[in-house]
């Protein structure tokens, strides 16, 4: 089968990360499966001239609003996959949330990521309860092993002269659902009382004009530093060589970044929001905050208890292994893609 996946979200974003891993698992079926971007595309009509002219057979779409709505009407069966913010933020909007029950009346399936998203979705759509199929994410992490981990902290201009270095990794695009900017202040603060603490935004600029706001700030917060994207293997090294990856988003479907922090053994503070406490057991995990001084203290803790430490990582990595199994997943989608022949 020929199929389209539509996806928003430049490369190095969660969307973008999920799309190329079920392309993968498609692919390996023997379908040809091609991606693009949402934003390349501003209405159906849009979408139904290269579904024409590429032949394409089917098409599935992450994101229920902003992938869903270019498959309304169109003349090839498709799938959905739940992203996040569709579910937790669009929902509050009366108009996006009647166009996106129309849309998953006319999917074959939807996948969420937990029960907890499908039993959300199906308190907004009853009806559209036995079309869900949960599915986790599959993780897998490759990281560079020739990876230049000193000249990555003089580009990131991060003195290598401290006996010990705290680097706390921040991944994600910069758009303000992910809330950047939610720890800079308390960080910056921190910094100053201890020169060894610093913290590493890494991601694309996804929202242009928020990105700005974001590097300006940056720029005055010492102990803060503001790096784009670089390639997946080359963030799964860096990741291994920082203290702790942190996630501030206002709102999450399912991260993969923590999720691969995990599998890297590589603790986790996350913002102790529903998509994050859905894959976090605070203090058994990782740890879960809820305020920037709260986020502080706990890193604290973290940095004297090395134990802790630890036990963490040794029960996170077992949790990924046992729940989030990338064979899994991508017998689920091979599964799945059959409902659109």
């Amino acid at each position: 089968m020929r199929l389209l996946l539509l996806a928003p979200g430049r490369a190095g974003t969660g969307n973008v990360t999920t799309a190329r891993r079920i392309q993968d698992h498609l692919e390996a079926a023997g379908h040809a499966c091609i991606i693009r971007d949402t934003s390349d595309y501003e209405s159906p009509l849009a979408v139904a001239d290269p579904v024409s002219s590429k032949n394409f057979e089917a098409a599935l779409g992450i994101h229920v609003y902003k992938a869903g709505r270019l498959l309304q009407g169109s003349r090839v069966p498709f799938g959905i996959v739940f992203g996040g913010t569709d579910i937790n933020e669009d929902t509050k909007c009366d108009e996006k949330c009647r166009v996106m029950g129309a849309i998953l009346d006319e999917a074959r399936f939807a996948v969420s990521f937990t029960e907890a998203m499908k039993e959300t979705a199906a308190a907004y759509w009853p009806h559209i309860r036995s079309k869900i199929h949960v599915q986790s994410q599959g993780i897998v992490t490759v990281h560079n092993a020739s990876f230049n981990w000193k000249k990555f902290l003089q580009n990131a201009e991060i003195l290598q002269d401290k006996d010990h270095l705290y680097l706390f990794l921040l991944i994600c695009g910069l758009r303000r659902v992910k809330d950047p900017l939610y720890l800079v202040d308390a960080f910056s603060d921190w910094h100053r009382k201890e020169s060894s603490v610093h913290l590493i935004i890494i991601g694309p600029a996804v929202d242009p004009v928020f990105a700005e706001e974001v590097k300006e700030k940056v720029q005055r917060a010492a102990g803060v530093h503001l790096l784009p994207a670089i390639p997946q293997e080359d963030l799964h090294a860096v990741t291994r060589n920082c203290f702790a990856v942190v996630n501030s988003s206002i709102s999450e479907g399912m991260s993969a970044a923590i999720l691969e922090a995990m599998d890297l053994q590589v603790p986790v503070l996350a913002r102790n929001i529903p998509g994050n406490a859905a894959i976090i057991t605070h203090k058994t995990t990782g740890l879960l905050y809820s305020s920037p001084q709260e986020f502080v203290q706990l890193s604290q803790s973290l940095i004297r208890d090395p134990s802790l430490q630890r036990e963490m990582v040794a029960r996170a990595k077992e949790y990924v292994t046992q729940h989030h199994s990338w064979d899994e997943e991508r017998k689920a989608y091979q599964h799945l893609v059959l409902k659109l022949q």
